[in-house]
């Protein structure tokens, strides 16, 4: 069993409240988690306007399938144009 866990920093450049953060946080789990079966949550920055830190993981049975869906979900991240992915950190388990 392969556990890949990876940390991610975002900025939200047009993020004026904690609503409109929360509400493309929001979006962004419900798609990660629907589109590459991972375990997303925000581990940081909660009371932040603009910026985030959130956590993902993966299980597999090969460490070559869960970089795959890590390095997938950080440039499906990359590709929102509601924020900027800042810092990535990814460790396999």
């Amino acid at each position: 069993m392969v556990i890949g866990v990876c940390q991610v920093e975002l900025h939200f450049p047009e993020g004026h409240s904690l609503k409109a953060k929360r509400q493309i946080l929001s979006s962004l789990k419900s798609k990660l988690g629907r589109d590459f079966n991972l375990s997303v949550a925000e581990v940081g920055d909660h009371d932040l306007w603009q910026r985030a830190i959130l956590g993902m993981a993966c299980v597999a049975n090969e460490t070559r399938h869960v970089n795959r869906v890590l390095d997938q979900a950080l440039n499906a991240i990359r590709s929102n144009p509601n924020l900027e992915l800042l810092e990535s950190r990814i460790e396999l388990l």
